[in-house]
């Protein structure tokens, strides 16, 4: 059973304003909990366009979205085929352009992806080193973690993980691994456990935390392919149309605070104005709200993974 607590869930989907007849993109179907909110209030004349990699996702939708119908169209793809699939599924045009109503996404890792064992994400379960999000994609974390180089790990561990014992980690990875190959996540979470000073493992998240954060986002290209979706997403919003993400890490929300900052309009409201109401001027964009909604107290509570969850919204000018 796919099983998946949706962060943020009333908040981002309220956020998109959705209309009946409109056209609306969930780029992170996961569990289907945005793409179940969204479709519920679409009209026979509205359309949902929901992506994902993970074919279980992809099942489990075809379950939970069934009453739908036609109304609501499953995509096996990486997000970053955002404009070829659209097009593909008959979205109207502008200039060649696919244009949409509304846009989401919820970055990172479904819960049923950490909580399997098999997939190979959790430090907590002794697993084959996979990681990846797309069973078909022929990189994995093991091919890292063996036969990439260790000036290559050590960035990876830096760089994604923002780990501050990278070196460290790398040097003993490759030692270790000249006697045998590592081939799963218990493997892999003692080593880390071992590079890191005693001192500093007794306090903070498990020590593994930031290396297996790094690595999944290394084996999936994480970063690359919502960069490229995010322009996309963009370009494909109609005039109107908003485009509400859901980050869980500090690079992903830089990426996306860039990309937003890049195409908002100038604005001449007083600071404390929560929105815009001067119209701006030459961007493409403006943010509604100006700063990043939190999760409630209450939801922090049920839900101890979106701790670290920010939404961020943007409305098309035009």
């Amino acid at each position: 059973m796919f099983h998946h607590v949706t962060v943020l869930k009333e908040q981002s989907v309220e956020a998109l304003k959705v209309r009946p007849d409109g056209i609306y993109v969930d780029c992170t179907l996961g569990g289907a909990g945005h793409s179940g909110l969204i479709a519920s209030q679409l009209g026979l004349q509205g359309r949902l366009i929901a992506f994902d990699q993970d074919e279980a996702a992809l099942a489990n939708a075809r379950l939970k979205l069934a009453s739908y119908g036609e109304v609501v169209t499953l995509v096996k793809s990486n997000f970053r085929h955002l404009k070829t699939e659209l097009k593909r599924a008959g979205v109207p045009e502008r200039d060649g352009v696919p244009q949409v109503d509304g846009i989401l996404f919820d970055l990172g890792v479904s819960s049923p992806q950490l909580d399997e064992a098999d997939r190979g994400f959790s430090y907590n379960h002794d697993a084959e080193l996979d990681m990846r999000m797309d069973r078909e994609q022929p990189l994995t974390a093991r091919e890292i973690v063996n036969e990439w180089d260790e000036r290559e790990i050590a960035e990876i561990l830096r760089d994604y993980g923002e780990e501050k014992f990278a070196r460290k980690i790398a040097t003993n990875l490759v030692k270790l691994r000249e006697k045998s190959p590592i081939e799963t996540t218990g493997q892999l979470a003692e080593i880390v456990k071992n590079s890191i000073p005693a001192a500093t493992r007794r306090t903070g998240p498990h020590p593994a935390k930031r290396s297996f954060q790094a690595l999944r986002i290394a084996v999936n290209d994480e970063l690359g392919a919502f960069e490229e979706a995010l322009a996309q997403s963009i370009d494909c919003l109609a005039p109107g149309g908003r485009i509400a993400v859901i980050t869980f890490h500090s690079l992903e929300d830089r990426i996306c605070k860039l990309a937003f900052t890049k195409e908002v309009a100038s604005c001449s409201c007083p600071p404390d104005f929560p929105i815009c109401v001067c119209g701006g001027g030459d961007g493409r964009l403006r943010l509604t709200p100006r700063k990043p909604i939190l999760p409630s107290p209450e939801e922090l509570e049920a839900n101890p993974r979106a701790r670290s969850s920010k939404l961020r919204v943007a409305e098309k000018l035009g």
